[in-house]
């Protein structure tokens, strides 16, 4: 009789822990349906979300000369984490003319707004091909020239001290199919030759020794008329632009880029890096991008 009298408690008890925690179980699942729901909210919202009052731009980048696509692979990593569409466009390096067009029929290829970027020689590429084109919203120069309507590119390279390319010394010429008279190829030397000082000093001189000998290896070379023929009409005369200025930039004098970028009247940002800060510094030259991507949007 005293056992059956214990026992009651014990089964009670063990009754209201099993209501308790079924409860409990139901309150559990209960919020991992609403948690999954919110989360499943959040990811449509995001899905059909737009940037500031309208669609996201394409970030359109342009390499420059003795370089290709691949110089943009940091940017481009950066830019799709943050959701963008980022195309690294073709850049023949044939002649400013051809190459400007070519990329204004490349640009004409894509819907909705473009935030168009360039390099060194890209910068002169941008300027004459994005002009008269609505959809290019913002233009962003990185360590790149920003011409005047007659400028050359090898005319803003000496128009001020201190460029490393300045002297014929820097260039191996190299003949090509189907040039015109006078024309050659152009590339950059890899060793030095007074008073250039070798690829890696000019060129890549924030760069590890042996990432600037690879790209010296991989150069894409630039047809030497390229750097003679006078640019057109600029676009940054209605497209607001950006700028992003290499202080230890020893093939574009951060000086003249200064020069240019505050005729154009460019938002400057100004980087310790060499004129391949798209390479050695990709965090502060993505940055730059998604501010202008942002102003214009």
């Amino acid at each position: 009789m005293n056992m059956t009298r214990s026992a009651r408690p014990v089964r009670l008890r063990v009754m209201i822990l099993a209501a308790v925690l079924a409860a409990a179980g139901l309150l559990f699942a209960a919020a991992q349906a609403g948690s999954a729901h919110a989360a499943a909210a959040r990811a449509t919202r995001a899905s059909t979300a737009t940037w500031a009052d309208g669609p996201k731009p394409t970030i359109v980048l342009v390499h420059g000369a003795w370089a290709d696509a691949s110089s943009w692979d940091g940017v481009i990593a950066r830019l799709q984490e943050e959701g963008f569409t980022a195309v690294a466009a073709p850049n023949p390096l044939r002649g400013l003319t051809s190459d400007s067009n070519y990329l204004a029929d490349f640009l004409s290829s894509i819907q909705g707004p473009i935030v168009l970027v360039a390099h060194s020689y890209g910068g002169m590429v941008i300027t004459n091909a994005a002009t008269g084109n609505p959809n290019v919203k913002a233009l962003v120069y990185v360590d790149a020239f920003i011409p005047a309507q007659g400028d050359t590119s090898l005319g803003l390279t000496t128009a001020r001290p201190g460029s490393c390319v300045g002297s014929a010394n820097a260039f191996a010429a190299v003949p090509y199919p189907g040039a015109p008279a006078g024309d050659f190829d152009v590339y950059l030397k890899t060793g030095p030759d007074l008073p250039y000082p070798g690829f890696d000093q000019c060129f890549a001189n924030d760069l590890p020794a042996s990432e600037a000998a690879v790209l010296a290896a991989t150069q894409s070379p630039i047809a030497f008329s390229a750097g003679t023929e006078p640019s057109g009409v600029p676009a940054w005369q209605t497209i607001p632009s950006w700028d992003v200025i290499g202080t230890a930039d020893h093939v574009i004098p951060p000086a003249e880029q200064l020069f240019m970028a505050q005729r154009a009247g460019a938002q400057v940002t100004e980087v310790d890096a060499s004129h391949l800060s798209l390479i050695s510094q990709p965090g502060t030259v993505t940055r730059v991008i998604l501010e202008a991507a942002r102003a214009v949007s």
